[in-house]
């Protein structure tokens, strides 16, 4: 008996199985093709965490799924509200990682902001999750589930649908590009969340190969740039991953995603004190803005225990703002959310390991 325990095949990732061939499985096992979409439709569409949440299929099916299949999903660990209305949440995946989302609620819409790998291997100097080793990629369904319970927590704290999904979490979106992918489509299909693809923005560090890989796949959601320097010499300072992907390179894989998309991007520009907050930095940034139709966000820094980064002032801030809008550049600043808890990303995730240690 322990030997035939011990030689038992693995229980597959239910929603790792294609279509064709779980409808296979159906076939194989006596039931009905169509079990196939209806199971699938409760997996997705419906984001059953168990078979036995599926009610219209029969005990015995569910049964016989429950013997071969699992479902992987992401639960909430702990979560924590800020004064400002944003809940920060440790999910822990079927493995025992962590990782970490956001819903930033705001007068018109409800973002949710979600992580895309465990740790990050970027280390990005000003960024929590830059001084975490990157463990794994998340899979499609492990993104997915991420916007379904902060989809829940939305609809319990604030009554009201969750409007806008962003991969600004842990990882680079880019890197885990599949999954990514796979899991906007996954958002946006019909038989999915139904969410519409102008709601949906991918983050990147900057890869200028997959920037292009983007556009040539024709991925239908808005790219957003983490630009946080206004030159080489700096931005090499903070995102080591510069060195291989310059500003220059940049430039060419931007417009080149415009020119096969149509669409603008976004720059995200956090405003560090004393580091990129002067005008001359300001004026470097209008002469990338020239590079395509884009808007700006300015970013005011959650200062991390590791760096020694802080915001820049808010006159600082205010005046950088104004030299661009002058000048005719879409510019909006991003105040910085969740201050009295762990809403930095990577911090919540951080504090979560060193408990678990």
């Amino acid at each position: 008996m322990l030997l035939e325990l011990e030689l038992a095949p693995a229980k597959r990732d239910i929603r790792k199985v294609s279509p064709d061939d779980l409808k296979a499985f159906m076939v194989e096992h006596g039931e009905k093709p169509f079990r196939a979409k209806q199971v699938t439709e409760w997996l997705w569409k419906n984001t059953a965490g168990s078979f036995e949440e599926m009610n219209n299929i029969s005990l015995s099916t569910r049964e016989l799924l429950a013997r071969h299949f699992v479902i992987n999903g992401v639960a909430v660990q702990n979560q924590q509200l800020s004064n400002d209305g944003t809940i920060k949440s440790a999910f822990r995946l079927h493995d025992g990682n962590i990782v970490e989302g956001v819903l930033i609620p705001h007068d018109t819409r409800m973002t949710a902001c979600i992580s895309s790998q465990v740790g990050c291997s970027l280390t990005c100097k000003f960024c929590a999750t830059g001084y975490m080793d990157r463990k794994r990629n998340l899979d499609a369904a492990e993104i997915y589930d991420q916007v379904v319970r902060i989809r829940e927590q939305c609809e319990a704290q604030y009554g009201t649908p969750l409007t806008n999904i962003v991969y600004m979490g842990m990882g680079e979106p880019l890197l885990n590009y599949a999954n990514v992918v796979e899991s906007v489509r996954r958002i946006t299909a019909p038989d999915g969340l139904n969410m519409a693809p102008r709601r949906i923005t991918i983050s990147t560090a900057g890869i200028a190969k997959m920037i292009k890989k983007l556009a040539d796949d024709d991925v239908k959601a808005n790219l957003a740039l983490s630009l946080h320097a206004p030159n080489d010499t700096k931005r090499n300072e903070i995102m080591p991953i510069n060195e291989a992907n310059s500003l220059a390179a940049l430039k060419d894989a931007l417009q080149y995603y415009h020119q096969k998309t149509g669409r603008k991007v976004t720059y995200e520009y956090i405003v560090f004190e004393n580091f990129n907050d002067g005008l001359e930095d300001a004026a470097e940034l209008y002469t990338i803005s020239k590079w395509l139709p884009c808007k700006i966000n300015l970013i005011e820094y959650n200062p991390i225990e590791n760096a020694a980064y802080q915001n820049a002032e808010a006159d600082k801030i205010t005046a950088f703002h104004k030299y661009l809008a002058d000048r005719g550049v879409q510019t909006n600043i991003r105040r910085s959310r969740g201050k009295d808890i762990d809403a930095a990303c990577g911090q919540l995730a951080n504090k979560e390991k060193a408990e678990a240690a």
